[in-house]
């Protein structure tokens, strides 16, 4: 009996001390478990605490919020300018974000922007951001300048535009305006300009005082009444010293009627991606410097992305003729010039064969040099003989 009661005491011992040892080595496995947790979490803390801040910034720039769709007044407002030379965008944005407003010398030649460019301030606590585009954004030039200039417009209004403000002065014939809006329509969709876009007037001071905008157009300037209707019926008159709160206030409208929150599109899809991949990699990059300055981080992934895929601008490109068959094309029509007789009547004949040669704009331009140099040269023969 002594002998049963003791195994029966050691197993139950036994039995106990196996008991305790997975308890403790359960507790073990659970701390290391914490442990490890914890310094995987130090370790991604940096990598998401930037893009933690560079989506709350991302809120702030597209109106969303956790309480649902945010005031138009209270998240950044984007606009997009368009316009050909001498359209008055310069005194556009500076109406727009506060600067100087005179249009006294509204005849001189406006500083042509080479590239996008963007302008942000804030306006009664309110983000305003305008993208200025250059002057030859929707005219035919090398199909390299077409894809970067079209790119950086996207990236610098991504993650989409509020508005497309087409700048069109007043008093001028709209050569290249219609062509505009209809390029615009190939990029970036066709409710680009029937629901986001609107003609902002420039140059008013040219409009006869006694004369309305409205009856301006009505009774002299179809061309011009063509624009606004393919934008709705929208349109804005920008005059010198005045507010631009009414031009907020159209756009604020719009926007509420096109049931968005601002225009979207897949090209502008892919160039807020894009951005925000290149905002992630500079600021990882700048932490490490003790460097934090989202605004502009985001400006610098902003111009960093000009290589975007973009459709619908075959028209627009152009190829570059080589610069040696230009200067073998202009040496041979100097040298037919000293011999070819009554050029006076063969000259435009002349310049038309070289436009065709040559081909585009490029090729009507130089005709159309070549045809004069001829002109010229046989009056000049005339008065020698």
């Amino acid at each position: 009996m002594f002998r049963q009661s003791h195994t029966a005491g050691s197993v139950l011992t036994e039995q106990q001390e196996e008991k305790q040892e997975v308890q403790r080595n359960t507790e073990l496995i659970s701390t290391v478990h914490k442990r490890s947790v914890s310094h995987l979490k130090l370790q991604t803390m940096e990598g998401s605490t930037a893009q933690d801040e560079i989506h709350q910034e991302e809120k702030v720039r597209s109106g969303s919020s956790e309480e649902g769709q945010t005031d138009l007044k209270q998240r950044e407002l984007r606009l997009v300018l368009l316009g050909s030379a001498g359209a008055g965008k310069s005194s556009a944005v500076s109406a727009i974000l506060g600067g100087p407003t005179s249009e006294s010398d509204s005849t001189g030649p406006e500083t042509p922007a080479t590239d996008c460019q963007k302008r942000r301030v804030m306006l009664a606590g309110r983000q305003v951001a305008v993208v200025d585009t250059p002057d030859c954004l929707c005219i035919e030039r090398p199909a390299e300048d077409v894809h970067r200039q079209f790119s950086l417009c996207a990236a610098l209004s991504a993650p989409g535009p509020h508005a497309f403000l087409l700048c069109v002065p007043v008093h001028r014939p709209s050569n290249l305006e219609l062509q505009i809006l209809e390029t615009i329509e190939k990029v970036f969709g066709p409710e680009a300009v029937s629901k986001h876009a609107m003609v902002l007037f420039t140059r008013m001071d040219r409009l006869p005082e006694d004369v309305s905008l409205d009856e301006y157009l009505d009774t002299e300037r179809p061309d011009l009444l063509e624009l606004v209707q393919k934008c709705r019926d929208r349109h804005h008159p920008l005059r010198p010293g005045s507010s631009v709160e009414e031009l907020f206030m159209k756009v604020e409208k719009m926007v509420e009627e096109s049931g968005t929150r601002f225009y979207t599109c897949p090209l502008l899809q892919e160039a807020e991606r894009r951005v925000k991949e290149k905002e992630e990699e500079i600021l990882r990059s700048r932490r490490e410097e003790g460097k934090d300055d989202l605004e502009g981080i985001r400006a610098e992934a902003e111009k960093s992305v000009d290589d975007l895929v973009v459709e619908g601008i075959a028209e627009l490109c152009v190829s570059t003729p080589d610069t040696s068959l230009l200067r073998w094309l202009w040496d041979s029509v100097v040298g037919w010039l000293l011999w070819l007789p009554n050029m006076v009547r063969g000259s435009a004949l002349l310049g038309s064969i070289v436009g065709l040669f040559v081909g585009g704009s490029l090729g009507g331009a130089m005709g159309a040099t070549v045809g004069s140099v001829a002109t010229e040269v046989g009056r000049r023969k005339q008065k020698t003989k």
